[in-house]
């Protein structure tokens, strides 16, 4: 398993919502065990909507992610109800503020308990890092005084230009308009940043990407043929050729990709 490996610190786990995935907290126990830092991007409302398939609930995830010392990072498209069911669906809001209230009270987002909750804010276009620091402190603001609740980071991630956002960009004739916004962002310091140089994306059959994006559009690693975690190299991964292409210009726009 390419966790077990000694350079791999992190294990970020991402999905859609991998909460469903029946082997989840088995993976999460046996990561903590490893001593790995485990960051999950938790989808909010699937505390209480569960898995359809199975009808198993998910109200004690919550406990899980204090108990193991998982770092949550939740999606969060905005701190008014009409925007984030709006853009997620209707419900999404009340449910996804109940979960921050339930991460809360295990001391998810509190100062001095260790326990990290960051939100994810989806921007329509690149954001600057000071533009990033008064979204935050906007987002602190309105969901304390309204509701009472904290969190310790907000990551704006730019919309990259791929999958249905690309084809809603193209049929609606937007994405040169798009593109030429991403790239007149262009930051030398955000491109110094990127997440490939520190990280890589595994797929649900153990083939390696440079990151998540690239798994989307279904570009792995190749050295010679495409690696996965049964044939990697260490030493190879890290001299390895980063494949590019346009959507790249998302994550050196203004404050970077996330």
């Amino acid at each position: 398993m390419l966790a077990q490996n000694r350079h791999c610190r992190n294990l970020d786990i991402t999905g859609g919502a991998p909460e469903l995935n029946p082997d989840f907290d088995y993976f999460v126990i046996q990561a903590r065990k490893l001593n790995k830092h485990v960051i999950v991007r938790h989808n909010l409302t699937v505390i209480f909507d569960g898995n359809p398939q199975t009808g198993g609930k998910k109200t004690y995830l919550p406990d899980l992610f204090a108990e193991q010392g998982v770092e949550v990072l939740a999606s969060f498209p905005h701190y008014k109800e009409y925007f984030t069911d709006s853009v997620r669906g209707a419900g999404v809001f009340n449910k996804s503020i109940e979960g921050v209230r339930r991460l809360n009270a295990l001391g998810y987002g509190r100062d001095g308990s260790g326990l990290i909750l960051n939100l994810v804010y989806n921007s329509g276009g690149p954001v600057l890092p000071s533009e990033r620091l008064e979204l935050e402190a906007e987002f602190k603001q309105e969901l304390l005084e309204r509701y009472g609740l904290s969190f310790n980071k907000l990551y704006a991630v730019t919309n990259m230009p791929i999958n249905r956002f690309y084809s809603r960009l193209r049929q609606s004739g937007e994405y040169d308009e798009y593109m030429g916004r991403l790239i007149d962002a262009f930051s030398p310091e955000a491109a110094k940043e990127v997440v490939c140089r520190s990280l890589v994306s595994i797929g649900y059959d153990g083939r390696i990407y440079d990151c998540d994006f690239n798994q989307m559009l279904n570009l792995p690693v190749v050295n010679g043929k495409p690696l996965d975690i049964f044939n990697f190299d260490f030493e190879s991964l890290l001299n390895r050729r980063i494949r590019f292409g346009s959507h790249c210009f998302g994550c050196t726009a203004g404050g970077g990709g996330s």
